[in-house]
């Protein structure tokens, strides 16, 4: 997994995995593919969040609340609030940590420049197709449920009126594009970059938590963490991205030290205390959880409660990241093919679910069904829709080359 493009985490054969294709880091493969999983459902089910805001027209109207809830029903479920607020807080930082923890490993084999023009061409080609196709199909819901005889001309026109090009989900994708360039300068500058020390996940833990909070509690208190900025079709999320940046860059100094004796081995400390691990995410969680509804709603001291909020989001951050990489490192050392397909197709199922999310929920709209029942079935339709249609693409050989 030189990037999130791979289909499995490429390190030296080891033991660590029962693989029948050594080479391959199958925990991490298979997370990584869990993951964006959870992106799957966390989309499907946001048009039925309790406070998903009602929908209002035109698309360029202030706040653009349609770009997060495309697709918004009457049907809420505050269940899957809890499921949101889970999700937000963590998947998208472990995604950036996937991702950079064979990085270093990938520009020793083939160099800055090799490494570059592969970036460009598994991560800049396909966010090319996912912002300027993808998005504005998955995004066509928002312009009809807003306007009942909207036409696809009406809709072009309010879009291109907007001033930017929403991309979606997609905005992770040149995010990590930039990071590559980031670690990329780091091999060239400071080959010797590493974080050989780390031996105890405790360790590992503090520091992530304290660097990723140095950074973020700053960001936070200065921008609202529903702020992101726009540049065309480059967004990101104002008060994370340094975060995620932390995040990257500590993956790829483990990843430089080597990972097949170090923490995240399957015989080690990270892995044998999984219970623990799980036990303090979801304490931490708790906590996030607790104190931003205490800084929302509190009248005095208001700076102090939010730092304390901020705090309490990088902590349960960490917290559950390692949570998942500890039982999958623990229990995923087996393959399975309906897995192994999975993982070999998440990374093409990210870049397109966003359309078969938006217009599953649009056709559901007038559907007398509870807000549970239908976002299960957006989710089920998108996950299988996602995964036929990539598995359909990759049979192409340079679709499969770069998906």
């Amino acid at each position: 997994m030189t990037s999130f493009a791979s289909s499995a985490g490429y390190v030296q054969p080891s033991a660590q995995v029962n693989a029948a294709k050594a080479g391959y880091n199958l925990p991490l493969g298979y997370l990584r593919a869990f993951v964006v999983v959870l992106v799957l459902a966390h989309h499907a089910v946001l048009a039925y969040h309790p406070y998903a805001p009602p929908p209002s027209a035109p698309l360029a109207a202030q706040p653009r609340w349609w770009e997060a809830f495309p697709v918004v029903d009457a049907q809420r479920s505050t269940g899957f609030a809890i499921f949101v607020g889970f999700n937000d807080i963590f998947f998208m930082s472990l995604m950036f940590f996937l991702s950079g923890l064979f990085v270093w490993n990938s520009l020793k084999r083939k160099g800055p420049g090799t490494f570059l023009r592969d970036r460009l061409l598994r991560l800049g080609l396909p966010f090319v197709v996912a912002a300027g196709v993808v998005a504005p199909i998955a995004y066509y819901p928002a312009y009809l449920q807003r306007n009942v005889h909207g036409s696809v001309a009406g809709f072009w026109q309010q879009w291109l009126s907007l001033g930017q090009w929403p991309a979606g989900p997609a905005w992770f994708i040149w995010v990590l594009l930039v990071f590559d360039c980031v670690a990329t300068a780091l091999f060239v500058l400071a080959p010797q970059f590493r974080f050989a020390s780390f031996r105890r996940p405790a360790a590992l833990f503090a520091t992530l938590v304290a660097a990723s909070a140095a950074v973020y509690i700053p960001m936070a208190l200065a921008f609202s963490p529903m702020q992101w900025t726009a540049f065309g079709p480059f967004t990101f999320q104002t008060s994370r991205i340094l975060h995620y940046l932390i995040y990257f860059l500590i993956a790829v100094g483990l990843g430089a030290a080597g990972l097949e004796r170090g923490i995240l081995a399957p015989d080690g400390k990270l892995a044998r205390r999984w219970p623990l691990w799980a036990l303090r995410a979801l304490l931490a969680f708790g906590l996030a959880g607790m104190l931003t509804i205490a800084a929302a709603t509190a009248r005095a001291a208001s700076q102090l409660w939010g730092a304390m909020a901020d705090f309490a989001f990088v902590l349960s951050c960490a917290a559950s990241g390692f949570a998942f990489l500890a039982v999958f490192i623990r229990f995923a050392r087996s393959r399975v093919p309906l897995f192994d397909s999975l993982r070999d197709n998440c990374y093409g199922m990210y870049l397109i679910h966003y359309m078969f999310v938006s217009w599953l929920q649009y056709a559901l709209l007038a559907a007398p069904l509870s807000a549970l029942s239908k976002g299960v079935i957006v989710f089920v339709g998108t996950l299988a829709l996602s995964w036929i249609t990539v598995a359909a693409m990759r049979r192409i050989p340079m679709v499969a080359r770069i998906i």
